[in-house]
């Protein structure tokens, strides 16, 4: 109870997470910090709908386009940072808003982050032998004894994440459940209030896609792909280049997708991206629901104030 305060604003792609924190600025002590696994590159402004020069300087947001392209960054990397900042901004006064939708990152930062062992090609190869020998529920079983919460846990159909189970019991020879167990002792030191923008219909989601993507275009989105297509360091299987809309465009600089494939590939990724962000936030706890297309903005001031009140009369 005796922890700081911390936002987090999440929502699917280009449901107005941004224009949200912007204005919540004039109503709290706040400061932003993006979460986004492509907003931290360089050079990329146009596909990751990044905040405006005037929207910047009216609200800064740290751990924006700090990072060349052809670097990779994480979602461990991403804590550590995120961590850094949040401190800082406590440190000042403030309270730290957290925005965006790459939900891996708010999941590694409430969380933690397991330390789990890369993969290892002999011990998947010989437990994909043993599986063609015995079959994946002869597998299942020997998890069930050497991991029962992971082994409850996974379906005995799930392949994949039984070989990943077994192989990391055979590496570090702990759990999978235990190793998961003490990255949530290292979880985020802050109270938390999560706001969710829900859009109200899919149907707005698949026009906003749509929309949003040609108006990248317009923008002038292909140049500035076409600039980093034309680095020598950069290729298309950096995370950077994996970015929805990147990915899309340097295929057709490629000379793999031709213009009309190139947008609709594009506008069903960002889609993709949407649903993956939709069905993540319905399944996280303790999120605070709002209309992304009509929310009440007095509302959510009321809430941020009963959730802070809260904490300071703890």
């Amino acid at each position: 109870m005796s922890l700081p305060p911390a936002i987090f604003i999440i929502g699917p792609t280009a449901s107005g997470k941004t224009g949200l924190a912007i204005k919540l600025m004039e109503h709290f002590p706040i400061e932003l910090i993006s979460v986004d696994s492509a907003l931290v590159y360089k050079e990329m402004d146009i596909g990751t709908a990044k905040p405006t020069m005037e929207e910047l300087a009216k609200a800064p947001h740290r751990l924006i386009s700090f990072l060349d392209p052809s670097q990779p960054y994480s979602a461990a990397v991403f804590r550590y940072d995120a961590l850094r900042e949040m401190a800082e901004i406590t440190a000042n006064g403030k309270i730290p808003v957290l925005v965006g939708g790459t939900m891996l990152y708010y999941r590694a930062l409430e969380n933690g982050l397991a330390i789990l062992p890369e993969a290892n090609p002999e011990v998947r190869q010989r437990l994909s032998d043993e599986a063609k020998q015995s079959g994946w529920d002869a597998l299942h079983k020997c998890l069930l004894k050497v991991d029962p919460v992971a082994g409850e846990r996974i379906h005995p159909n799930d392949q994949q994440r039984i070989q990943r189970a077994l192989e990391v019991y055979e590496l570090t020879g702990k759990a999978l459940s235990t190793l998961q167990k003490e990255a949530q002792l290292d979880a985020l030191p802050y109270r938390l209030m999560k706001i969710a923008l829900i859009p109200e219909s899919r149907e707005w989601i698949r026009d906003l896609a749509k929309q949003r993507f040609d108006q990248m275009l317009q923008q002038g989105f292909i140049d500035e792909v076409k600039k980093l297509y034309a680095r020598e360091d950069l290729h298309a299987d950096l995370p950077s280049m994996r970015s929805v809309g990147y990915r899309q465009v340097w295929d057709y600089l490629d000379g793999k997708l031709d213009e009309d494939e190139m947008k609709e590939r594009a506008v069903i990724a960002t889609r993709q991206l949407a649903k993956r962000q939709m069905t993540w936030m319905r399944s996280e706890p303790n999120i605070r629901r709002y209309g992304a297309q009509h929310y009440d903005l007095n509302q959510i001031v009321s809430d941020i104030g009963h959730f802070l009140k809260g904490i300071a009369r703890a």
